[in-house]
């Protein structure tokens, strides 16, 4: 397929190394897209290098209910102002939360305005959080109230089974993921909020398999507008402090670098005159 990819690097501004491997990337037009995670005290500092560079790529909020602290008062979901693991949200646990994270959606975009400059491209959530049924609700209707008439783009994360079952591989993490994200794609379609049609880029994060093939099996059944996510980045103690995934973010910079039919398949990010991205154009 001649479809081009939309390539988005997660957990920007998770350490200093990290954002300085994307940054690397971007500036080698290497990238379509990275999200940020405004929960880190990093973010401030290295929102600036990241904005400028905008018209090379598309800028959104990594949503972040998963990992470090909260960036105001969560009682149900962080007592000990630690953010819950994913199970939480995989077993339920966050029913009767939506007041807390709605303020805290309000929060962390308003910390990335706040940075940046300007409203999010996109959001997507650290660890696809977003997709759970009261995170997805307060998310959607944050985003209907603040930009009205330019609203970013939300990721889907729940592809087609028929395309994941095409990749052959990564098919649980797939799978399992696109069963907690039904329903995603009408929501987000009846709140006129713009979405990606075809998502891939899931890992084991072992090594067990190059990342080099990795990409290869992500490209495999891409859909209408398809969206491929990706970790790299350097590493630092920070990192290795606040994260597992640590030596393979160094080894997919690598891949990306040194990747040559990457020019091929990789759409690269374009604004209007107002500067609203034109995806998948």
């Amino acid at each position: 397929m001649s479809r081009r990819v939309v390539l988005s690097a997660d957990d920007y501004a998770i350490s200093p190394a990290v954002s300085d491997g994307i940054l690397e990337l971007v500036g080698a037009d290497r990238l379509s897209a990275t999200a940020a995670m405004v929960t880190w005290p990093d973010w401030p500092r290295e929102a600036p290098p990241l904005v400028a560079q905008k018209n090379r790529v598309a800028i959104g909020l990594h949503l972040n209910l998963t990992a470090g602290a909260p960036l105001g008062p969560m009682p149900r979901l962080a007592p000990s102002g630690a953010l819950p693991s994913p199970s939480l949200f995989l077993k339920g646990g966050a029913r009767g939360a939506d007041a807390e994270i709605a303020a805290e959606v309000d929060r962390q975009l308003d910390r990335f305005e706040d940075a940046a400059g300007m409203a999010p491209d996109f959001v997507d959530g650290h660890h696809h959080v977003h997709i759970f049924p009261p995170v997805r609700r307060a998310l959607i209707a944050a985003l209907r109230a603040r930009y009205p008439g330019r609203p970013p783009l939300v990721r889907n994360p729940g592809d087609r089974l028929s395309r994941i079952l095409a990749r052959r591989h990564f098919l649980v993490k797939a799978a399992g993921v696109a069963w907690h994200a039904r329903g995603l794609a009408q929501a987000l379609a009846e709140a006129g909020l713009p979405s990606n049609d075809g998502f891939s880029g899931f890992s084991a994060f072992s090594g067990a398999t190059p990342y080099d093939r990795e990409i290869d099996i992500a490209l495999v059944a891409r859909g209408e507008r398809p969206l491929m996510m990706c970790h790299p980045g350097r590493v630092d103690a920070t990192l290795g402090a606040r994260d597992t995934i640590t030596a393979r973010r160094m080894q997919e910079l690598e891949t990306l670098l040194a990747r040559r039919d990457l020019g091929a398949w990789l759409w690269r990010c374009r604004r209007d005159g107002d500067g609203r991205v034109l995806w998948w154009q």
